[in-house]
């Protein structure tokens, strides 16, 4: 009687099992990554860490990694002068963290003020 109740309430049969046919994220998210070509890009916060090394003490003191998106590193610049510097050296700079982090993840280079 119970169970033709809630049939009743329900408007239909109880399933066999609540968790049949669900998956996590997770199960999916690499091959996901992968179809896409997203699983080859680049870290934003191994650029972070890298900077240093790869702009050396002048530069790292006066511009800072910002973001990266689809290759291109945004450098954020603290001053009008400074961007001009970097604009003059860029292609030396673009080799330097091509090197660094690999030849395909980073393939240009661009400065805001901030």
């Amino acid at each position: 009687m119970r169970r033709e109740l809630l049939t009743e309430w329900r408007g239909a049969e109880e399933p066999a099992d609540l968790r049949a046919n669900t998956h996590r994220a997770d199960e999916f998210l690499a091959r996901i990554l992968r179809t896409g070509g997203l699983d080859a890009g680049v870290n934003e916060e191994e650029v972070k860490a890298a900077w240093l090394a790869m702009a050396g003490d002048f530069v790292a003191r006066h511009a800072e990694p910002a973001s990266v998106k689809d290759g291109v590193l945004i450098l954020k610049v603290t001053q009008p002068a400074m961007r001009f510097h970097l604009e003059q050296m860029k292609p030396v700079l673009l080799k330097r963290i091509q090197e660094h982090l690999g030849r395909g993840k980073i393939k240009s280079v661009k400065f805001i003020l901030g």
